[in-house]
């Protein structure tokens, strides 16, 4: 069979074709080029360490000043919202029966008296007619039973007259220290049993801030640690206090326990019983890691950084606090000195080669622009 030359030539250019290009090669692909990317150490700042709190405002002192005599209220001398001082008489019950029966206790008194002084001179007299031998034994017997008998008579009505005296003192219902009245349950004309409630009343000048702290970190809150908080009345204002009452319980239901922090209420402005947020100082000035904002990227509900180790990227998920000044501050994750990209992260995948570039400025300005400009106005 005769073979045709142009079959010969296409032949030959195809065998040219495929020796001239290399065995095993492989075709090149974005992923395997190096990305261009800026990072910046990990750097530890002196931060406070705390803890967020949620608590209640709570009165220092508070009492339900109730009755302590019988009687019909004849009037009350304060309202809710009057502040009162210490021994300031607030209510009247039932006075005038009170006055007189001191009055009568008073003069029950005087009379024993002076039968237990005519008792003591009967007894004397007859010790001297005994003595010249002209009263008999039994009249003496009988002197000195009724002169004791007299001075127990005595007794006995000072010690109603102490009773009497103190209703009347009670019946001037008084203030048992410096507060306000936050209620007024009784009115004149009331009949009020001993022990009914006429006011209840709450020392606002100190408030007990009462919050709850988780159980881990109970060997960290000791007394006298600082305390700042914000009420819902008063935006954007901070008070502050310091701790005074630390529970020996854990509570199993909650895993925390209870704290109380002393907060003085400067000019009554904050009320008992206001709902309170704030934070804790645990420890002062802890160095702490921390990153520019633009090093952390979140998705999908996951916080990671990239961290550059030689020439290749790898994603690392981190748990993240408090933002200050730009930076993000680093709970877990990451530690002083390593290397995390700032920018750059979205051409990144895990374990990808990148370039480094020079850092980026700070804060809009280079670290060293800033020393240079702080020493320049110091030798100004």
């Amino acid at each position: 069979m005769k073979i045709k030359p142009w079959l010969v030539i296409i032949g030959l250019a195809t065998a040219l074709a495929s020796c001239s290009k290399p065995q095993g090669e492989a075709p090149k692909t974005q992923g395997d080029e190096a990305a261009p990317v800026t990072v910046i150490p990990v750097e530890s700042f002196p931060l406070d360490r705390s803890i967020s709190i949620i608590g209640t405002l709570f009165a220092k002192d508070e009492a339900t000043v109730g009755a302590q005599v019988e009687g019909q209220v004849e009037k009350t001398r304060v309202d809710f919202g009057d502040r009162v001082t210490t021994d300031q008489e607030i209510a009247l019950i039932d006075t005038t029966a009170y006055e007189a029966q001191a009055r009568q206790s008073a003069a029950n008194v005087a009379k024993v008296k002076a039968s237990a002084l005519n008792a003591a001179q009967n007894l004397k007299r007859v010790q001297d007619l005994q003595r010249d031998k002209i009263s008999s034994a039994s009249d003496l017997d009988k002197a000195v039973a009724d002169s004791e008998q007299a001075r127990a008579e005595v007794n006995a009505a000072e010690a109603a007259d102490a009773i009497a005296q103190l209703n009347l003192e009670r019946s001037h219902v008084r203030a048992p220290f410096n507060a306000a009245v936050a209620e007024r349950i009784a009115s004149a004309g009331d009949y009020l049993k001993i022990g009914a409630p006429l006011f209840r009343i709450v020392n606002d000048s100190v408030l007990k801030f009462i919050f709850q702290v988780p159980e881990r970190s109970a060997s960290f809150v000791t007394k006298k640690l600082p305390v700042q908080f914000n009420v819902d009345n008063y935006p954007g204002e901070t008070f502050t206090g310091s701790v005074y009452l630390i529970s020996p319980s854990v509570s199993t239901a909650s895993r925390a326990f209870g704290v109380g922090a002393l907060v003085t209420n400067t000019d009554f402005r904050l009320k008992a019983n206001t709902f309170a947020r704030g934070s804790l100082t645990l420890e002062r000035a802890v160095p702490t890691p921390m990153i520019p904002l633009e090093a952390v990227v979140s998705f999908a509900g996951v916080t990671k950084v990239f961290v550059v180790e030689g020439a290749t990227a790898h994603t690392r998920a981190v748990k993240v606090g408090r933002i200050q000044n730009g930076r993000q501050e680093i709970l877990e994750g990451l530690k002083s000195g390593e290397q995390v990209v700032v920018s750059g992260q979205s051409r990144l995948s895990d374990g990808q080669k990148v370039t480094i570039q020079s850092p980026p400025p700070v804060g809009g300005v280079e670290k060293s622009a800033i020393t240079n400009a702080a020493n320049a106005a110091a030798h100004e």
